[in-house]
C-alpha cells in the first residue's frame, strides 16, 4: 500500500485529570487553528463540572505530594524534564503552529522550557534555606521559620506563551509541594494537553497537575469561588477578568498572584524568557514558625 493511500490518524486531545485522560463531561469540543488559521484539532471544551473534578483530584493528591521530601520532588521534576527532552520535536511543532514561529525559533523556545523545568527542579530542596531560618528573639527560645505549601492552586496559563509560559507557571507551583489545576491557553492549548501526556508517563503522581482546555472566563469563575482552592494565579486572565476573579477569590481568603497588567493596562505582560527569579516559588508558600525553649547542659549552665 502506498504512503499516499494511507488514512491519516488524527490525534485525539483529551483533558488530564487525576492521572487519567477524560473527555469533557459535557461532550463539548472546540476547534483549534494555527497562526495561519488552519485547523489543527478539536479539543475538549471543559465545563464547570470538569473544573470541580480537577479540584477533587488535586486535593486528593496534595497530602502525598506535599509530604514527600523536597529532594524526592526534585527527582520527580527532573524526570519530567528528561521526558520533555525526548519529545522536543513534537513540542517544537506544536509551539511553531500555535505561536506562528519558525521551526528553529520554536525549537529554541522548547529548549528554554526544558531548561526552565530543570531550574525549578533544582530549587525544591533549596528554597527552604532561602526563605526560612532561625529568628533572633529576646528570650530563651529557638524560633524557627519554615515554608510550607499553600495547597491546591488554580493556574490560568498565559494565553500567548503556550509552552515556555506554561512551564514557567506550573513548575514553581508543584516544586514547592502544591498541587495544580491548570487552565490552558484558550487559543493554543495543544502544548498543554501534550504536557499532560508527558506528566502521565513520568513519576509525577496523578492529580498533582490537572490540565483543562477551554475558556478562561468560564473555568476561572468556579475555580476562583471554589472553597477548596487555596490560591489562584491569574497570569492568563485579561485585566477585567482578573479583577472579577480576584473579588471572587476573596470569599475564602485565597492567595492571589495578579497578572502584571492588572494594575496598568499599558504595561506589557511578563517576559517568560527572562530570569524568573524566586517570585513564583514563594508566591504560594505559607510560613510556619515554631518556638521551642532552650535548655541548659549540666552544671556549667551552657544552653543549647
Amino acid at each position: 500500500m502506498s504512503e499516499s493511500s494511507r488514512l491519516s490518524v488524527l490525534k485525539t486531545y483529551k483533558l488530564y485529570v487525576g492521572g487519567k485522560f477524560p473527555r469533557s463531561e459535557s461532550g463539548r469540543v472546540y476547534e483549534v487553528a494555527d497562526a495561519k488559521d488552519t485547523w489543527l484539532a478539536n479539543v475538549p471544551l471543559s465545563s464547570r463540572k470538569d473544573a470541580r473534578d480537577a479540584v477533587v483530584a488535586a486535593r486528593k493528591a496534595f497530602g502525598g505530594w506535599s509530604g514527600a521530601t523536597a529532594y524526592n520532588r526534585g527527582q520527580v521534576l527532573y524526570r519530567v524534564a528528561e521526558m520533555l527532552e525526548g519529545r522536543k520535536g513534537q513540542f517544537a511543532r506544536e509551539v511553531a503552529q500555535a505561536e506562528g514561529l519558525s521551526t528553529s525559533e520554536a525549537a529554541l523556545v522548547v529548549e528554554a522550557a526544558v531548561d526552565r523545568w530543570v531550574w525549578y527542579a533544582g530549587w525544591t530542596d533549596k528554597i527552604a534555606q532561602v526563605v526560612g531560618g532561625a529568628n533572633p528573639v529576646a528570650g530563651p527560645y529557638f524560633n524557627l521559620s519554615t515554608p510550607e505549601p499553600t495547597g491546591v492552586v488554580a493556574v490560568l496559563a498565559p494565553q500567548e506563551s503556550s509552552f515556555l509560559g506554561l512551564v514557567s507557571v506550573i513548575a514553581p507551583v508543584i516544586a514547592t509541594g502544591n498541587t495544580a489545576v491548570v487552565v490552558a491557553s484558550e487559543k493554543a492549548p495543544l502544548p498543554a494537553l501534550s504536557l499532560g501526556e508527558v506528566l502521565a508517563t513520568s513519576d509525577l503522581p496523578g492529580g498533582v497537575v490537572n490540565v483543562l482546555s477551554g475558556k478562561a472566563a468560564e473555568l476561572g469563575a468556579p475555580l476562583a469561588a471554589h472553597q477548596d482552592v487555596n490560591a489562584i494565579d491569574l497570569t492568563g486572565a485579561d485585566p477585567e477578568l482578573a479583577r472579577e476573579l480576584e473579588i471572587a477569590a476573596a470569599d475564602n481568603l485565597k492567595r492571589v498572584l495578579r497578572p502584571q497588567d492588572v494594575r496598568d493596562t499599558e504595561e506589557a505582560g511578563p517576559d517568560f524568557a527572562a530570569d524568573p527569579g524566586l517570585t513564583r516559588l514563594t508566591a504560594f508558600l505559607e510560613t510556619k514558625t515554631v518556638w521551642h525553649p532552650t535548655g541548659s547542659l549540666g552544671a556549667s549552665g551552657s544552653a543549647y
